[in-house]
Order: structure tokens, then C-alpha cells, then sequence
């Protein structure tokens, strides 16, 4: 297995993990909180897609499919505080969004030389991950967070414990 692999295949591997800890989720459930002022799985998700979309632009243009019109804007970093359902996609029309950006990722990480990954990213990003290898990893990491933040909220719901 190449490192390209390696890491496509954990960015794959994140898919499922989301998939997994949402699926019981309604829609009335993604915009549960755990405590007052954390973010509700519907915001995290549309952040995770948003961040992970920009990300993959600012790295290698074109590689990203288009997001609905206005996806930006419901998932600026404001619109955390709402809980209105109206503000937010359905969960399946945001874990489907999720894995079409997710995937893009993944095409572009196959196609990385060994150049790439010493590469810098855009000064944006350095802070948070200075080269096109680093960013590549880190994106697996930014989802494997929030789903310990999911993890939290299903047991607020009741819902049963994964791992």
C-alpha cells in the first residue's frame, strides 16, 4: 500500500464513521446541544463539508464539486448560534454533501506526488497545517473530532454507545 492509499482510504474510512454515529439521528436530532453554547450536529457537519471544501479549492483548484447555492452562508461561523430548522439542510441531504466534497478529497490525495507533500498550503493554512501532506492528514483528524463531539451528543439523546 502506498501512503497515497493509506490516507485516501482513512479519508474514506471517515464516510462511514460519520454515517455511522449520525444514522440513528433525526432531524430534530442534529440540532440537539449537548451543553447550551456547543455547536449542533447539523452546523458541524455543514462545517466540516465547508471547511473541507475550501480547503481542497485553495489546494488544488477545480478538484472540489460545486456546493448548493448559499451553503457558505448557512454555515458561516454566526449561524452556529441558530437552531432554527429552516436555517439548516436535512441530515441525509448534509451527510450526502459531506461525501461528494469528501470524495473529491480523496481523488486529489490518490493523485499526490511526492512532491506534493512537502508542498506549502495557502498561508491560511499553515497554522493549521503547513503542507499539502500535513493538510491531507489533518482532514481525517478535523472529522474524527467532531465525531467525539457526536459521541457526546448521543449520549445527551440516549442513544446507544458506539464504542
Amino acid at each position: 500500500m502506498t501512503a497515497n492509499e493509506a490516507i485516501a482510504a482513512v479519508l474514506e474510512r471517515d464516510i462511514q464513521m460519520l454515517q455511522w454515529h449520525l444514522g440513528d439521528f433525526t432531524d430534530a436530532d442534529m440540532l440537539a446541544r449537548p451543553v447550551a453554547g456547543a455547536n449542533h450536529a447539523a452546523w458541524q457537519l455543514g462545517h466540516l463539508t465547508l471547511a473541507e471544501f475550501n480547503a481542497g479549492k485553495a489546494v488544488k483548484p477545480g478538484s472540489m464539486p460545486e456546493l448548493p447555492a448559499g451553503f457558505a452562508d448557512r454555515f458561516a461561523k454566526d449561524k452556529a448560534k441558530s437552531d432554527n430548522p429552516a436555517d439548516f439542510p436535512k441530515k441525509a441531504e448534509l451527510l450526502a454533501q459531506f461525501e461528494r466534497v469528501r470524495r473529491a478529497t480523496v481523488a486529489w490525495t490518490k493523485a499526490l506526488t511526492p512532491q506534493d507533500y512537502g508542498a506549502p498550503t495557502p498561508e491560511k493554512m499553515q497554522g493549521w497545517a503547513p503542507t499539502i501532506g500535513q493538510l491531507a492528514v489533518a482532514l481525517s483528524g478535523h472529522a474524527a473530532m467532531h465525531v467525539g463531539q457526536f459521541q457526546v451528543l448521543r449520549r445527551k439523546l440516549g442513544k446507544p454507545v458506539l464504542f
